[in-house]
């Protein structure tokens, strides 16, 4: 709309609000209350005018503008002239099907719901089928509900029936104030309830909306059935006010997304200095969203992540919206938002560009993290496989060479017990000592294949694995060790270092005693190994054993510290996440 069109507009509606007024004062009405009806319009007008103009796109605007020439025209149906009681007593009350019409249609300017689509047009109807037929049956003699009792003529009428003009008049009041004004307001409150927490904030002015129609209702009822002139006095007045207050909180609405984009400005202050993850809280406050999500562009992935690098697959459904930001022709990132916010994409790229730098760093961070991530997945993958090569080497053992050294020994021992005793003494003795040997070969095997992945650990738990191998130490070893199952991953790294502790223990600390502790705490499996020996242990010149764990504790994202002070003993302390 131009500024020539919206002073045409502005002066047209000046011109036949005052005709209005002339015209109601004319009749029976006071002039406060010929002059509460003008200020009705006139606050349409203003509201339209300025909603047309600062967001053209929007239906809101013409809504409310032709909302407001409707309700000031509607004052014409006083008129003594026959033309002009004729014309607006039909067309008078197609202003209140505009309010409602409007009011449903915001914020967007269209009505989208079936249901509110289906209630407009009943409304529409209503008003442009009863009064034509009511008009119909009016004798000219018998004044019309809610009008003085000078007489008017209508133009149209046909047949003078003062009893039908009475129910014609009654039953529009029924549908329309009573059954369609109640089914606005329960459909206003359908709206509500259901909208995201962002969309109520912009469906308040629909309150206004429900109450104005709902004060109308009972006004229009009230002065219909029920003769009680202080209850007349005082609705007349609320709902003069609450369809004042209408538009208003309609054109408020309407500009609160231009007051928002004003404020932009202030988050590129606040994400001078932001953290990654506080770039999203600071988004979501800009734009009203607290469920505001941001996902990063990773190139070398192809793919979105979170700002600590993890894989982000963006909305499908229709619940959420996704907007993209690009720079350069590249994406940047991706914000998952309220679909509200669809409405007003200005605001959301005035938000972006505000927020690109703070974007383009936290993209930076993401990719990195993503990176580690990678790595983390790696050296996981990596722990992996090791297990289960170290079980299938312990199978193929325990299936293959254990076996074929048992069953020669058996062999040997058969051989031994067909000679009998007769048979020449040194063969005896050698088979003998070959079958000690193989039993003595397949001890050592079995021992090796223990220290690879023991059988144990898979088929009993880590409390079953702990004890037996503290029963092969020759110093004695104090246990507290929990009995429940853990993931495979996390008992074998718990028996691993467990196993490294006393091995370190037998080799190098001359203790008299050690002591295994291994509990579950806040999500962490804590494996501590300590002894009474010498200490001064270097873990990172010296033992190979110690700095392979560590880093298989930290493929798991836990640690592994080494106490060992001189004269003191050694504390090795494991915690691996596990879990809640």
């Amino acid at each position: 709309m131009t500024r020539v069109s919206a002073l045409l507009f502005a002066a047209a509606g000046v011109a036949l609000g005052i005709a209005a007024y002339r015209t109601q004062t004319h009749a029976l009405h006071s002039s406060h209350h010929a002059a509460a009806q003008i200020a009705v319009g006139w606050a349409y007008l203003v509201a339209g005018l300025v909603a047309w103009r600062r967001r053209p796109e929007n239906r809101m605007g013409a809504l409310m503008l032709l909302t407001a020439f409707a309700l000031l025209a509607r004052q014409l149906r006083y008129s003594d002239d026959a033309l002009l009681f004729t014309v607006f007593f039909i067309l008078g009350d197609v202003g209140y099907a505009l309010v409602g019409h409007s009011a449903l249609a915001y914020p967007s300017g269209r009505v989208v719901d079936r249901w509110e689509r289906a209630l407009v047009v009943a409304g529409y109807t209503t008003v442009l089928v009863l009064p034509p037929l009511t008009a119909l049956f009016y004798d000219g003699v018998h004044p019309m509900i809610g009008f003085d009792p000078i007489p008017r003529d209508s133009l149209i009428s046909v047949s003078g029936n003062a009893h039908v003009v009475e129910v014609l008049q009654k039953t529009q009041i029924v549908v329309f104030f009573g059954v369609l004004a109640s089914s606005f307001v329960v459909l206003v409150a359908r709206r509500y309830w259901r909208a995201t927490p962002r969309m109520r904030g912009i469906l308040a002015p629909l309150m206004v909306a429900a109450l104005a129609f709902a004060l109308r209702a009972i006004y229009e009822c009230v002065a219909t059935f029920v003769d009680f002139s202080l209850a007349y006095n005082y609705l007349f007045w609320w709902q003069v006010a609450a369809f004042i207050a209408l538009p208003l909180a309609l054109l408020a609405g309407l500009l609160r997304a231009r007051l928002a984009r004003a404020g932009v400005g202030d988050l590129v202050l606040e994400l001078e200095h932001a953290r990654p993850q506080e770039v999203r809280d600071a988004l979501a406050r800009a734009l009203g969203d607290p469920t505001l999500e941001v996902a990063f562009w990773l190139p070398e992935r192809g793919a979105y992540a979170d700002a600590d690098g993890k894989p982000v697959e963006l909305p499908a459904d229709g619940d959420r919206a996704v907007t993209v930001l690009e720079h350069e022709g590249e994406p940047l990132a991706a914000i998952s938002h309220d679909p509200s916010l669809l409405e007003e994409p200005k605001l959301v790229g005035a938000a972006g560009a505000a927020a690109r730098l703070a974007l383009e760093n936290a993209q930076l961070q993401a990719e990195t993290r993503a990176q580690v991530e990678q790595v983390k997945e790696s050296r996981l993958r990596i722990v992996a496989a090791a297990d289960e090569e170290r079980k299938r080497i312990e199978r193929d053992v325990h299936d293959g060479a254990q076996q074929r050294l048992s069953a020669l020994a058996n062999q040997l021992r058969a051989a031994q017990l067909r000679l009998g005793t007769g048979g020449d003494p040194e063969v005896d003795a050698l088979l003998d000592s070959a079958i000690g040997e193989l039993r003595a070969a397949n001890q050592e095997l079995r021992e090796l294949v223990r220290g690879v992945y023991p059988a144990i650990l898979t088929e009993e738990g880590l409390a079953a694995a702990v004890e037996s191998l503290a029963l092969r130490n020759s110093f004695p070893v104090d246990l507290d060790v929990l009995e429940e199952r853990l993931p495979s991953q996390v008992e074998a790294t718990a028996y691993f270092v467990t196993c490294e502790g006393l091995a370190n223990v037998a080799k190098h600390a001359q203790a008299t005693r050690a002591t295994v502790c291994i509990v579950r705490n806040d999500g962490l499996l804590e494996v501590e190994v300590v002894d009474d020996g010498l200490g001064g242990a270097q873990p990172a010149s010296g033992s190979t054993g110690l700095n392979g764990l560590a880093d298989r504790v930290e493929a798991l994202g836990g640690r592994l510290l080494v106490e060992s002070p001189p004269g003191a003993g050694t504390r090795i302390h494991a915690e691996i996440p596990c879990g809640s």
